[in-house]
């Protein structure tokens, strides 16, 4: 598959395609990062996922367009799905995703698939929190979790 690196304010991103859309949004110490294909910055589906982020980032961008091609299981496809209408700049708990998803018994179920998700910040898996509001695990750690999060509420209105 082919990938490149994106520069963010939350660090180095690599970012791989498919033919079909972007499969994956990978953080430095993420294991699953290892690239097997060729470095092509010009891929359209890479450049179009960098201009996105950017855009993002500099806070004009609230939902991605991108063609999204993730890799996973019925249930984790359909827990990353909830995760694409959890509002810019809000939050919502294990419990509450678990529930949209039509069973609120399945909130440790919905962590598992989160911990899962191939397509961070893109599908926004960052805006999902502790039953108390504390943030919980995301595989770009706690404090990019927390700066996304400061971030999104700064640029919401």
């Amino acid at each position: 598959m082919p990938y490149t690196t994106y520069q963010s304010p939350v660090g180095e991103l690599t970012l791989v395609a498919s033919d079909i859309g972007l499969q994956a949004v990978w953080w430095p110490d993420d294991v699953r990062a290892l690239p097997t294909g060729a470095r092509d910055d010009d891929h359209p589906i890479l450049v179009q996922t960098a201009r996105e982020l950017h855009e993002y980032f500099a806070g004009d961008r609230r939902e991605f367009t991108v063609a999204l091609d993730p890799v996973g299981t019925v249930f984790q496809q359909s827990a990353w799905k909830v995760l694409q209408e959890i509002p810019y700049g809000q939050t919502v708990t294990y419990g509450e995703q678990a529930r949209r998803l039509g069973d609120p018994a399945k909130a440790r179920a919905v962590g598992a698939a989160n911990g899962r998700n191939p397509l961070s910040i893109v599908v926004p898996c960052h805006r999902v929190v502790g039953a108390s509001g504390a943030l919980t695990g995301f595989a770009g750690g706690m404090d990019a979790k927390r700066w996304l999060l400061d971030f999104e509420r700064a640029h919401g209105s």
